[in-house]
């Protein structure tokens, strides 16, 4: 350890600024031959990956704007078809109560002239009866009187 100790200069001498020029020397040449290659690949890289990022968040972007279009689009479509459905059942509604109401009529106008068909047949029953009845009083008469 005293070896050492005795070794090491606390002066320096002209070997310092040879050291400095090597050091110097060395940054340069490391500089243009490792760090800036280096740089310039991952600066490439991030170019690369941040392009590719931003064309990833377009075509996002651009995915859900059509499909924002298509479910208006299909929003919009369901709308009027849910109207013309409508549309069409009340067509069919009003056409069913004009149906309706024609049968109505019918099987009213029926009903009156089957009330008067009755009607005349039991005044002709009435009568048939009223004869029968008189025809039959005359003949129980003449047999009771008969006797």
């Amino acid at each position: 350890m005293l070896a050492f100790a005795e070794s090491i200069q606390l002066i320096p001498d002209g070997t310092i600024l040879i050291h400095i020029a090597i050091i110097i020397s060395m940054v340069f040449v490391l500089n243009r031959l490792l760090f800036k290659p280096v740089l310039r690949t991952l600066s490439d890289r991030e170019a690369r990956t941040h392009g590719r990022s931003d064309e990833a968040r377009e075509t996002v972007k651009k995915v859900g704007e059509s499909l924002s279009r298509y479910e208006n689009s299909l929003r919009q479509a369901r709308a009027e078809g849910y109207s013309l459905l409508e549309q069409k059942q009340a067509e069919a509604n009003s056409e069913r109560q004009l149906k309706i109401a024609g049968v109505r009529r019918e099987v009213e106008e029926k009903l009156g002239q089957e009330k008067n068909d009755i009607h005349a047949q039991a005044e002709q029953a009435r009568a048939a009866l009223l004869g029968e009845a008189e025809r039959v009083a005359t003949d129980i008469k003449a047999q009771v009187l008969r006797r």
